[in-house]
């Protein structure tokens, strides 16, 4: 065992004494750009069930946020994974472990069968947004990632614009060309802003949804916050990981709307601006892990995520105009 696991485990023993003679693998989990480390515990025999160790960094400010998030949503009924011990001190979280098997896993399955694990996904999903950002106190604020408003959404656009058009793309963002692109940008996060807000995921797409007891159980929510249902549903609908016909995503939004008792042509509208906001920050994303992260796997994803932003573009005749920075 490497010197770094053998570490790990002692530390371990000593948070579950009743462990402490149990011998005991220890796997790596890599996936992912996340700076967290995480880790699967598979004791022997059946005395004891596998746990994760999660190792997180205060590099970035959400990653302190996930004990709270786990604690609000477990409390609201979503299924997340249970908190078995945590270590402030160490930046260390034990959870329980929900098995390897998740949404993208099964993106190469027929529709019949994908149909009803993304149900199952948007029933989780609702339970977070029926949470109005009113009805959150100054202390719940506090303990969550900023709202998303207009500073946010242009921030997600710089991002698109450093990373992607201008380092991946190798354009002049600046250009008189793409000024019409520039106020589209502007009237989105404008119009985007305006929306009333709830409590959402923040990164809700297939790799974030475990899949369990024929239930779906939610993960990577550090970056709970205040924000559009839409948002969430954009994240998950034009997910580059996986590849949805626009079909299948109406049947989403359907039951979506139908289950939240929403009109569809309010809720479709939103969701494509949303869309645009959400695939120009994963086209941001994707340029800066690849290129100044060297996390280079993350460049298959740049082609499916284009296709989904020019599809967008092409439903919304309003977002047309962003088509000069990408195409």
């Amino acid at each position: 065992m490497p010197p770094e696991h053998e570490a790990l485990l002692i530390l371990t023993r000593q948070q579950f004494p009743a462990l402490a003679d149990l011998p005991c693998v220890v796997e790596p989990i890599v996936k992912g750009g996340s700076d967290r480390h995480f880790y699967r515990f598979t004791w022997e025999g059946e005395s004891h069930p596998p746990m994760i160790l999660m190792v997180y960094t205060m590099a970035r400010r959400d990653n302190p946020k996930f004990v709270p998030a786990t604690r609000r949503l477990a409390a609201l009924g979503v299924n997340v994974p249970k908190i078995f011990a945590f270590d402030e001190q160490r930046l260390c979280v034990w959870l329980e472990d929900l098995g390897r098997d998740d949404l993208h896993a099964h993106r190469d399955d027929p529709w019949e069968t994908r149909r009803g694990l993304y149900e199952a996904t948007l029933r989780e999903a609702a339970k977070i947004h029926a949470v109005k950002a009113a009805s959150l106190s100054a202390a719940d604020l506090g303990s969550m990632e900023p709202e998303f408003n207009e500073g946010l959404y242009d921030w997600e656009q710089n991002y698109f614009m450093e990373h992607f058009v201008r380092n991946v793309l190798r354009r002049d963002a600046d250009h008189a060309d793409h000024a019409p692109a520039r106020t589209v940008l502007m009237e989105l996060r404008q119009r985007l802003a305006r929306l009333p807000r709830c409590l959402v995921h923040r990164d809700f797409q297939s790799q974030n949804v475990l899949l369990k007891d024929g239930q779906a159980w939610l993960v990577d929510y550090q970056g709970l916050r205040p924000g559009l249902a839409e948002y969430d549903l954009a994240s998950l609908l034009f997910d580059p990981y996986v590849t949805l016909s626009r079909s299948e995503r109406g049947e989403l939004l359907q039951y979506y709307a139908d289950l939240r008792g929403l009109a569809l042509p309010d809720l479709r509208q939103v969701v494509y601006q949303c869309a645009a906001q959400r695939l120009m920050q994963a086209l941001g994303a994707y340029g800066n892990l690849s290129r100044n992260q060297g996390k280079t796997a993350f460049e298959q994803h740049i082609p499916a995520g284009v296709r989904n932003l020019s599809a967008v573009c092409e439903e919304a005749q309003e977002l047309a105009p962003l088509r000069s920075l990408f195409l």
